[in-house]
């Protein structure tokens, strides 16, 4: 398999990750909660609102890399992500998810930049 084709598989793995945890949001929010660690949230639309940020961003994935085969706006959203997260975690007691998150948007991220960096490479070095 080529880098190209890897960045390709990488960017869709992490767009359909972004779609599972938005779906998540929207349709099961109490179950979310729950899973992550906090307990029953009143009211829900700031939950459901997290659902729906999840796929505009996804959908931003997608478009940016079909467009333009660049991961600029993944790279800056899950760096974006992974500040929050650990920021959060850090300055107040937040459950196991915060952290798993932070690490998980750090390495979706990091992973993008590389392969795309390394694609580029093989591309005549198209920009992030």
């Amino acid at each position: 398999m080529t880098w190209s084709k890897t960045e390709r598989w990488l960017v869709t793995l992490i767009a359909l990750h972004s779609m599972a945890v938005g779906a998540g949001l929207l349709l099961l929010p109490q179950w979310a909660l729950n899973f992550g660690g906090w307990g029953h949230a009143e009211p829900l639309f700031f939950i459901w609102q997290a659902g729906v940020f999840h796929f505009v961003v996804a959908a931003g994935y997608l478009l940016e890399y079909r467009r333009h085969g660049t991961v600029t706006f993944l790279v800056m959203t899950k760096s974006m992500a992974t500040v929050f997260l650990f920021a959060s975690a850090l300055l107040s007691h937040q459950p196991w998810v915060v952290w798993f998150s932070g690490l998980g948007d750090g390495a979706m991220g990091l992973c993008a930049f590389l392969a795309h960096r390394i694609a580029a490479g093989a591309r005549k070095n198209r920009p992030l």
